[in-house]
């Protein structure tokens, strides 16, 4: 080792394994040797990492439960494709070593192994650590650009959001889109599978605030006929009919957990089950899930499955609000004055500055959605080739001799005005859907259930969130 250039304390590694031994073992030695050191236990937890902060390479265990090396090394090719990675196993075969190079693999190395025969690897792996040209050459050319597919803008945030639909579309990996509501999530779900290799496949959107809960299940998996009262013929689940394509599960976070449960099994198994059936059906589609809700909090509310979270979060994408865009918001204005102006078979030429300088200011609660929407509304009212203030219609929002125009309602609260909406609609739905089945069948609670394709348990407990009553039901046989 005499001679060696000693390596560099500036460098940081991530090292992956479940056995604590070896994480320890592992970390004492890179230690030594003058780098910033951090462990995993697990895949997903490595993710988590390095959604977080930036490594100059990773080491991985091959063999790991939950999420395995090659797993890992498939999303962080996603997250941080500049980023080596070598891949460690006490399996050491020929057929594995091929897939993991294959997969993206810097290098392999087989246990046991000594301190120096590692440090040599890594060494090796580090010295030859180039940018991707590839890479480089998508960056500069989303530089150059205001937009991607139908969306508009170049600020850095965005070329960020173009960068990551890039380099995650050509995967199958599930992806988790995050943003408030009028984001534009939908638009990324359908930018990734235009650009995926399933592109040729169906996308399935699924707005999952809009069914209850029993009527998502049939949507999702379908139901045979007689499974349950009005199951008049059988029908196929979406996720049968986003079979080799995409499926888009849009506000994921409105889920039941008994939902939430049987979509897990679905992403591990590959497998659906339809409603009233014993038939298992193999499904092949790439998950695509949004959300406008903080899930982490929701997982310690206990109102979301934490397994649930892992699976759908290999590759997160987060989309920025307009008020963090500031320098789209002229592009996106001239783009919405143009469709609209176009279709309308207006001339309009330009904003009043004043107008524009209103909009600079507004905050937008409804982000590119009440853009869009505002821009529409102003050409309707525009009689010459200038938008003015007064077209607007913005005026009212204003407080006096001020420029900025305060949100009417901040955003925490109007999320949380949407969802009592959203949740009294369903539990009105819930309350007529159980009230209907007590009373076609005279009150009898497990007829009712049964009809319903619900378990009596299950029936009951339903019947007391919503405060119905079955004492006058006590002949009711169990």
């Amino acid at each position: 080792m005499t001679g060696e250039r000693p390596m560099s304390e500036k460098s940081s590694v991530l090292i992956v394994d479940d056995e604590p031994a070896i994480r320890e073992g592992m970390k004492r030695i890179f230690t030594q040797q003058g780098f910033s050191v951090e462990t995993s236990p697990s895949g997903y937890d490595a993710l988590e990492r390095i959604q977080k902060s930036e490594f100059h390479i990773v080491l991985t265990d091959l063999k790991m439960p939950g999420m395995n090396g090659l797993e890992v090394l498939r999303s962080i090719r996603i997250l941080q494709p500049d980023v080596p990675v070598i891949i460690i196993t006490g399996y050491s075969t020929v057929p594995s070593a091929v897939e993991a190079i294959k997969s993206g693999a810097a290098d392999y190395i087989a246990k046991p192994f000594t301190p120096d025969q590692i440090t040599q690897k890594v060494r090796e792996v580090l010295s030859r650590r180039l940018t991707s040209p590839e890479t480089r050459q998508l960056w500069d050319e989303l530089q150059l650009r205001r937009g991607f597919d139908r969306f508009i803008g170049d600020s850095r945030e965005m070329q960020r959001v173009y960068s990551r639909i890039v380099q995650v579309a050509p995967t199958d990996s599930t992806v988790l889109i995050r943003g408030e509501t009028g984001t534009g999530k939908e638009l990324v779900a359908r930018s990734i599978h235009k650009h995926s290799l399933r592109q040729g496949g169906p996308f399935v959107a699924v707005d999952c605030t809009s069914l209850v809960e029993q009527l998502l299940e049939s949507e999702l998996f379908g139901h045979v006929k007689g499974s349950f009262t009005g199951a008049v013929q059988t029908k196929t689940g979406l996720f049968k009919v986003a079979d080799r394509g995409t499926l888009f599960l849009d506000e994921v976070a409105n889920i039941s957990l008994t939902t939430q449960a049987k979509l897990l099994r679905v992403l591990q198994e590959k497998m659906i089950t339809p409603i009233g059936s014993t038939n298992a059906q193999l499904v092949d589609i790439r998950l695509i899930a949004a959300t406008n809700r903080n899930l982490q909090d929701m997982i310690e509310q206990e109102t979301f499955r934490e397994d649930l979270y892992f699976r759908l979060n290999v590759i997160p994408i987060e989309l920025p609000p307009l008020r963090e865009r500031q320098g789209d918001i002229p592009l996106l204005i001239q783009s919405f004055v143009n469709k609209y102006a176009g279709e309308m078979g207006k001339t309009i030429r330009e904003l009043a500055p004043e107008a524009m300088e209103l909009l600079e200011g507004y905050n937008y609660p409804g982000n590119v959605r009440e853009l869009e929407n505002l821009i529409e509304r102003a050409v309707v009212l525009c009689t010459g080739e200038t938008i003015n203030k007064e077209n607007l219609e913005l005026a009212e929002r204003t407080d006096a001799g001020s420029k900025k125009l305060p949100v009417p309602i901040n955003l925490a609260q109007l999320n949380e005005a949407k969802r009592l909406i959203r949740d009294t609609k369903i539990e009105a739905m819930e309350r007529a859907f159980v009230l209907s089945a007590l009373e076609r069948n005279k009150g009898n609670i497990s007829r009712a259930a049964l009809e319903t394709g619900m378990l009596r348990p299950n029936f009951q407990a339903l019947m007391k969130k919503l405060g119905i009553s079955g004492k006058a039901m006590e002949r009711d046989q169990p």
